[in-house]
């Protein structure tokens, strides 16, 4: 039987930390300071738990950090996963989430293992701004580049997110705009959420879905289309059909009751939300003999547990038991 929570949510999608290192300090999620860091896995262990999720029924892995392109052996990594097969017997659905700041030189190599998609987190079009928000000197181009080299590589459609602030890059709304129309990429704006390790997040501090549909039609026309059930993002074309932009709203238009997803950190534990308090230790299981079939009992109970909605802005949020940085993106 395939993974169902206790609310009817099928779930399909896991997304696996490979590390929680990171060589950018974005100030929606690190602090100035290198901060402390939780293990990595051998990749032996990221590939068996893969495995036993495909047998319950994930369609779609996303290969996240930190920053997973830090992680020396990534491709080769990638090109065991495409190895694996759903419960339908197809290839799973492979993509990867990165900062891009590496990603030139990889690109192609990445396709040639199996990936089939990438996301590239890029908060400004301009580099001053880039540079105030990941507070790295320097990156911009680099960044850009390997944002050119994913769609030259064929990992289309290549969408690029871009976590907004008010106060750092609220401007950067129209000219991204403008940049899915030039570049040929579908452009993910991202409401900023209360997994910063400054904790500085405040709703004042958020762009939402509304106002950014409201600014961005200033520039032209949004329509909006037709998305997949479980998909994160509300999905718009500029009323020329030319130039496609998502906006993810998890706190003024929540998509709890659609969530597909968990997560595995870098170190092993399961994450059955972003905002969970709780963690589920898959790995101290593995160190204690589990076989496969005893793990997947594990998960299954695990994923039943998943929480209904998170409580952003609500009296009794409590902040995620860690920052994103140590989640997974």
């Amino acid at each position: 039987m395939r993974l169902k929570d206790k609310y009817g949510r099928n779930i399909t999608d896991l997304r696996i930390a490979i590390t929680d290192r990171c060589n950018y300090k974005c100030v929606y999620c690190r602090t100035g300071n290198d901060g402390a860091q939780f293990a990595e896995l051998p990749f032996t262990d990221y590939l068996r738990i893969a495995r036993i999720f495909a047998g319950l029924g994930i369609e779609k892995i996303r290969v996240t950090g930190g920053e997973p392109l830090l992680r020396k052996g990534v491709v080769d990594f990638i090109r065991e996963l495409s190895v694996l097969r759903t419960v339908d017997g197809e290839p799973l659905d492979l993509a990867i989430t990165t900062n891009g700041h590496l990603l030139a030189e990889m690109a192609k190599p990445l396709r040639d293992a199996g990936l089939s998609r990438i996301t590239v987190s890029m908060d400004a079009v301009d580099a001053a701004t880039f540079e105030r928000v990941t507070r790295v000197p320097r990156s911009f181009e680099a960044v850009l580049a390997g944002v050119r080299a994913a769609k030259k590589a064929g990992l289309e459609p290549v969408k690029v997110n871009c976590v907004l602030l008010r106060g750092f890059n609220e401007d950067q709304i129209i000219p991204f705009g403008k940049f899915a129309r030039d570049e040929e990429v579908a452009v993910r704006f991202i409401e900023f959420m209360p997994l910063e390790e400054d904790r500085v997040w405040s709703p004042e501090v958020v762009v939402t879905l509304d106002e950014i549909v409201r600014e961005m039609s200033t520039f032209r026309p949004l329509v909006e289309v037709e998305r997949g059930y479980s998909e994160t993002a509300r999905k718009y074309v500029f009323d020329d059909g030319f130039g496609e932009i998502g906006i993810i709203a998890p706190v003024s238009h929540p998509f709890c009751g659609h969530c597909s997803r968990v997560r595995l950190t870098s170190d092993g534990k399961i994450r059955t939300c972003l905002f969970s308090v709780f963690e589920h230790d898959l790995v101290a299981q593995m160190r204690h003999g589990a076989s496969d079939a005893e793990l997947a009992v594990f998960i299954r109970k695990v994923v039943d547990q998943k929480e209904e909605r998170h409580h952003i802005g609500e009296q009794d949020f409590v902040p995620a038991s860690r920052t994103m940085v140590h989640i997974g993106g």
